[in-house]
């Protein structure tokens, strides 16, 4: 990391590998209490294991798919997919065929042919099974077009239940469960068919033909409104290629794009691990998780196409940096090291690490460059000084943590209320956003502040499932080595509920935001930037934490998924390549 110096902080920036060197200068002299320990306080230990990713396994992941080799059998089947998406007539082959490109992740290269059949569709009255009418509405409802849950009335029967024949239409039922995840708050009509249908599915697992089992499973697991668009696309690659009607040149497409964009992760990954190797935070900070790749799950979940590597390689730095700070408030310091912490940061001034003990100052440095090389980077680009707001957000994340350090000291449990409305921003979902809006570049625009306050409603349902999901999935771990009470446990304390009932009480919390999100979604004030950035983090955060904690034991689940997105190719035959 180099030294860089910057009128808008009004001093020189420190190379964390250079800090005892250039402290010694007489203008950041420290005094022996600033440096003095707090030897009162028990250092605690989460005792996370090392991580599973070495820098030397990093640096040999390699692919033979690469663009420079691929680019012109990409764009034949691109141009191929596009013809074959034109002149296909029939209402419910198009809506399927739609369907198959979006959940195998090369939608990103059909935007406007995808918008334009779905303009089509919204207006093209015809009848439908219910398959296609759940399709339909599903992908209407994704594209952000207002369709009414009425088009099921028709499979209703005169008392308004949904009809019992229905039951043998297990593709139709299935269709009919993932349409109802797009429900908005309100519609119980919607709830009705996620009931009867789930009712339906589970009653037909270990009855169904392979495939269509499969899928039933998957869905149970998680719906598909809800899964994160990388990990999804990797799974229905191998679903769609038993598929009889599959499109031969869509699926060679998926198998290509899926390579080659993982040779972009691999490359942005190599970056990120030398800047993480240079940061030096694994030898200095051995208490704090040491999880780059992990980290880089979130980017990836949040913003997976390849033309955005900027904002990948932007938010997993952000990611790694706010880890280790959250650690610092979670497990590590002292009160009094957390208050001068937090103060340091309201200052935003690099001689404030003179009130900081030693393990303290490489984070402290290590925020302050990441927000200036930025914030330098934005400048150039878009003519924005965005400077002001990342030191907000930092500041408001540290705040947040500071609150929960303080209900730990003194043992207390928070309010239901209390803790979601801190939670909210300590799960550091708004901060991530407004990181990743500024990083899209592509996005900002002159009413960009406007932009992100319409927003706002989307990004808080979005980082209260991101909080809700992070509980769920980690809270046993963290009450067991003494942290602050979790949602789960103020339920139980507050409502006088068993960990069971708060556990179901949650999930059904996760259920009502995303409804409440759905509806902020079809708004058109929201940029669509937001809307499927903070989806894709909500769908995050439930994949990272759906078996447990993913990011503080990261080996089982989680890495799976990594090594199947970043370091296996999907094998192509040879022949349909050339």
């Amino acid at each position: 990391m180099e030294l860089v110096s910057s009128s808008i902080f009004g001093s020189a920036w420190l190379d964390c590998h250079g800090m005892r060197q250039e402290l010694a200068s007489p203008s950041l002299t420290i005094t022996s209490k600033s440096n003095e320990l707090n030897i009162n306080h028990q250092r605690r230990s989460a005792h996370y294991h090392p991580s599973i990713w070495e820098p030397k396994t990093i640096e040999s992941l390699s692919t033979p798919y690469t663009y420079e080799f691929y680019a012109t059998r990409l764009e034949e089947l691109k141009r191929n997919t596009a013809t074959q998406l034109k002149s296909t007539r029939d209402p419910c082959l198009k809506l399927k065929l739609v369907d198959s490109m979006q959940r195998l992740g090369v939608a990103y290269h059909f935007g406007e042919e995808i918008e334009e059949v779905v303009d089509d569709l919204a207006h093209l009255e015809t009848s439908y099974d219910l398959y296609a009418t759940a399709l339909r509405f599903r992908l209407l409802r994704q594209h952000s077009r207002l369709v009414s849950s009425d088009v099921f009335d028709k499979f209703r029967s005169t008392e308004g239940r949904f009809m019992d024949s229905l039951r043998h239409d297990l593709g139709g039922i299935l269709s009919l469960y993932e349409a109802s995840h797009l429900a908005m708050e309100g519609e119980d009509d919607l709830e009705e068919a996620k009931n009867f249908s789930a009712k339906h599915l589970k009653s037909s697992i270990g009855k169904l033909e392979t495939s269509l089992a499969e899928q039933v499973q998957l869905s149970m697991d998680i719906p598909l409104h809800w899964r994160t668009p990388r990990v999804e696309a990797r799974k229905f690659i191998d679903i769609y290629q038993r598929d009889n009607t599959r499109s031969s040149v869509l699926l060679e497409l998926a198998k290509l794009d899926f390579n080659l964009v993982q040779s972009v992760y691999q490359t942005e990954l190599k970056e990120l691990s030398r800047w993480w190797t240079d940061l030096g935070f694994k030898e200095k900070l051995s208490f704090s998780r040491d999880r780059l790749v992990e980290n880089y799950l979130w980017a990836t979940g949040i913003i997976c196409e390849p033309h955005f590597s900027r904002c990948r390689k932007g938010l997993t730095k952000f990611v790694c940096i706010l880890t280790a700070i959250d650690d610092i408030y979670d497990v590590y310091g002292s009160l009094d090291e957390l208050e001068r912490f937090t103060n340091a940061v309201y200052r935003w001034d690099v001689k404030a690490i003179g009130d900081l003990p030693e393990y303290m100052k490489i984070c402290y440095l290590a925020m302050l460059n990441f927000a200036h090389e930025m914030s330098t980077d934005i400048l150039k680009d878009a003519g924005i000084n965005i400077l002001p707001y990342i030191k907000k957000e930092w500041a408001t994340l540290c705040s947040s943590y500071l609150v929960e350090a303080r209900w730990f000291s003194i043992k207390y449990t928070p309010t239901v209320e209390e803790y979601l409305q801190n939670g909210c921003t300590s799960v550091g979902g708004h901060a991530a956003m407004v990181h990743a809006y500024f990083l899209t570049g592509c996005t900002i625009k002159d009413n960009w502040l406007d932009c992100l306050k319409h927003g706002s409603e989307h990004i808080h349902w979005s980082s209260l499932i991101t909080r809700l999901s992070d509980d769920l999935g980690t809270s046993k771990a963290e009450i067991q080595r003494g942290d602050v009470a979790k949602s789960i446990q103020c339920y139980m304390t507050e409502e006088s509920m068993s960990e069971e009932e708060a556990r179901d009480h949650i999930k059904s919390l996760i259920t009502d935001s995303w409804k409440k999100m759905n509806g902020e979604s079809v708004k058109d004030s929201i940029p669509k930037a937001i809307v499927n950035m903070s989806m894709n983090m909500a769908r995050t955060a439930q994949c990272i934490f759906q078996h447990g904690d993913g990011i503080g034991t990261s080996t089982g689940v989680t890495e799976d998924r990594l090594t199947s997105l970043l370091v296996n190719p999907i094998p192509i035959n040879q022949k349909q390549v050339y």
